[in-house]
């Protein structure tokens, strides 16, 4: 089944890329700066139409900050947040206890809780405040007599328990993921011993260092025999290995323009025909130029899991 092996996958992804459990994301989800991550507005559009057997068209609303971005809001905020109300606006601003969104953006503006809370009313003098709002992400507003530091707290957490429904982790049990590993991890029988120059020193001592030292860099690497090459993967190869009688050719899993070479030692093989997959070859000849290999390596490693500068 396709959403089988998906999960499979997600559950099988280790170190940096690996897919948080239900207990990290609930506690996550509650600190993390939510409004500038791209997916806000989905976030709260799916936690408010969850288990609705009729949705509520979010389409046309915005996301409302409960506490005002405005630094400059009326002292009434100021003295409900209490005399550290910097830091509380700095730290929480931006966090899932305090949005939600609304179809009244301008109305509620930098507006005290209390005016937000009830005080505002459309042009024919309806009331459009929290209070009266039929979202399930402002209930429980209108009750509340100030909105300070443990407020949004206690309101991140009643959504975060709601999120971690929606959207919760794989957890495939170990006989289905089994099958999924297996699957995987046996490249068409190939051992070792199909590589005979790995067998035969000084490659065969040089081969043993280099791959403690991969598998050094993270735990989710792991090590696949081929016909021509040895493949080190984390989500997708690394570093592919080429054993040769006196040394071992690197493929290196990224293009030869991104690669930090200060000894200029590696080669652009962009334009060649070669095993392994990558645009940078570096030969590995002695146990000495280990460290500087290692270094390579995790060059790719980091672009892989997004760990680059750039990024």
């Amino acid at each position: 089944a396709y959403l089988e092996s998906l999960a499979a996958a997600l559950q099988r992804l280790r170190s940096g890329r690996r897919f948080p459990d239900d207990v990290e994301f609930e506690k996550a989800i509650q600190t993390r700066d939510l409004y500038n991550f791209r997916n806000c507005r989905y976030y709260l559009r799916r936690l408010e139409n969850f288990g609705r057997k009729e949705s509520v068209s979010t389409q046309d609303f915005t996301i409302e900050h409960i506490l005002p971005q405005n630094k400059n809001m009326p002292q009434t905020w100021k003295t409900e947040l209490g005399k550290d109300w910097e830091r509380v606006h700095t730290t929480y601003l931006h966090t899932l206890g305090n949005l939600t969104l609304t179809a009244y953006n301008s109305q509620y503006s930098d507006h005290d809780f209390s005016t937000k809370k009830s005080g505002i009313h459309d042009k024919e003098g309806h009331p459009i405040g929290f209070a009266q709002s039929p979202l399930k992400l402002n209930l429980g507003l209108g009750s509340v007599p100030i909105w300070n530091e443990s407020e949004i707290i206690a309101r991140a957490q009643r959504l975060a328990t709601e999120a971690v429904k929606v959207w919760r982790a794989p957890n495939l049990a170990a006989a289905t993921m089994a099958g999924y590993v297996s699957a995987t991890t046996v490249e068409a029988g190939y051992t070792i011993a199909d590589h005979p120059f790995l067998s035969v020193e000084p490659v065969a001592s040089l081969y043993n260092q280099l791959k403690l030292g991969v598998f050094a860099l993270d735990e989710g690497i792991t090590e696949h025999f081929l016909k021509h090459y040895v493949s080190f993967k984390e989500e997708t190869n690394v570093v592919d290995v080429l054993p040769q009688a006196k040394r071992l050719l690197l493929i290196l899993n990224m293009g030869f323009s991104d690669i930090d070479d200060p000894r200029g030692a590696c080669r652009d093989i962009s334009g060649v025909s070669h095993l392994g997959i990558g645009d940078v070859q570096f030969a590995l000849e002695s146990v000495e130029d280990l460290p500087y290999a290692l270094a390579l390596v995790r060059q790719s490693l980091d672009r892989q899991l997004g760990l680059t500068p750039e990024t």
